[in-house]
């Protein structure tokens, strides 16, 4: 796309059957430049300007994120504009509650850092089977609903990390505003991603995006899946065919990008300028790229899944792709909250090595031996 910096203006979406419409682009405060181990407020606040002026007007912070500098920087910066000129998301830290009372103390402390008066979205934060029953426990739900009726809260939804059976015990139990799943074309099989897209969509709940890039994963990817994909297109960045993949799916309301740096900002602008989908012909190309990736790892898994079903129930492809990733260089902790939300049964640590598997790989793997590797690499 050749469009200038000046008529960028990002793809809006309606939401649900209201006249409110939300930029299909979110900048997500995650992953804000760094100088000097602190936000670069300079840079950071530039990315704003540039957001707004193209109308990506969706920020999503939260609790934890730059240790609460985030947060922070929000009220700092986006104070300065109309409040009714953006969309604020921040999130209840589940994972870092410790009792009922925490839910006032922590919420009074999020408006107090980001001066935003109330949140378009409020979210429980990182949501898995283990967090929701803590959450329960502690009242969360009924404590947003009271701040909702007192108008600092105007639409209620998590984030979710875990399993497409426990997403729809939660998306069942509220009528829920938005959920934030992860989602990329990687994930879309590996972290069952394709599923929980499924769930939400059924039960006709928007969708806000998080990791459509899978931190940056499906940017470096490795020489031969880029290969394959500039000799598609020499003009499209690499990061555009992830985006895109996300943005083309009917039920994604925003998708969120941790841009740290201006020319990440740019890109994606132009991106989503207005954004085109995917046609089938590309989606080939992804499906290419995919498979030039997964052969490409410490193990030269295809996911053929020959090796399946195993007799224990493990899921071989699955944690073969996890051992991958890691060793790619993804942190071990996000391919744990993948493993730990697992069934047992589906898990490595649950293989018996009886060999069946080994038996008919066409790629000759050694299955028991990288399953006994990644149960000492996860437990």
């Amino acid at each position: 796309m050749d469009n200038t910096e000046k008529e960028m203006k990002v793809t809006r979406r309606p939401y649900r059957n209201t006249d409110m419409t939300m930029p299909l682009l979110g900048f997500g405060l995650m992953r804000l430049p760094q100088k000097d181990g602190k936000v670069d407020y300079a840079t950071a606040e530039k990315m704003v300007a540039k957001a707004m002026a193209a109308g990506c007007n969706y920020f999503d912070t939260a609790y934890m994120y730059h240790g609460g500098e985030s947060e922070r920087f929000v009220g700092d910066v986006l104070s300065k504009y109309p409040r009714d000129s953006y969309f604020l998301t921040s999130k209840m830290p589940i994972a870092m509650m410790n009792s009922a009372s925490d839910n006032e103390r922590i919420f009074k402390e999020q408006l107090e850092r980001t001066k935003a008066g109330y949140f378009d979205f409020y979210f429980m934060h990182w949501l898995n089977a283990a967090h929701w029953e803590k959450a329960k426990s502690f009242g969360t739900l009924e404590f947003m609903k009271k701040m909702q009726a007192e108008g600092k809260i105007r639409r209620l939804g998590f984030s979710f990390h875990g399993e497409p059976e426990t997403l729809e015990i939660i998306a069942k139990a509220f009528p829920w505003d938005l959920v934030q799943i992860q989602l990329n074309y990687l994930d879309w099989e590996l972290c069952r991603s394709g599923e929980q897209y499924e769930v939400l969509s059924k039960l006709g709940i928007p969708i806000s995006v998080m990791e459509p890039l899978k931190g940056g994963t499906l940017v470096r990817l490795t020489p031969d899946s880029k290969k394959i994909f500039e000799q598609a297109n020499p003009n499209a960045s690499i990061a555009s065919w992830g985006l895109r993949y996300v943005a083309s799916l009917p039920n994604i309301q925003v998708v969120l990008s941790g841009m740290s740096a201006i020319e990440h900002m740019e890109d994606n602008l132009r991106t989503f300028s207005p954004l085109v989908p995917l046609s089938d012909d590309e989606r080939k190309v992804i499906a290419q790229a995919l498979v030039a990736y997964r052969k490409s790892g410490a193990v030269p898994c295809t996911v053929c899944r020959y090796c399946s079903p195993c007799p224990v129930g493990v899921d071989i492809p699955r944690n073969l792709a996890l051992l991958n990733q890691v060793k790619g260089g993804l942190p071990l902790f996000h391919a744990k909250l993948v493993y730990d939300a697992m069934q047992e049964d589906s898990r490595a640590s649950s293989c018996v090595a009886c060999g069946a598997c080994k038996k008919k790989c066409p790629q000759s793997i050694d299955i028991p031996k990288y399953m006994k590797e990644i149960a000492a690499t996860f437990k």
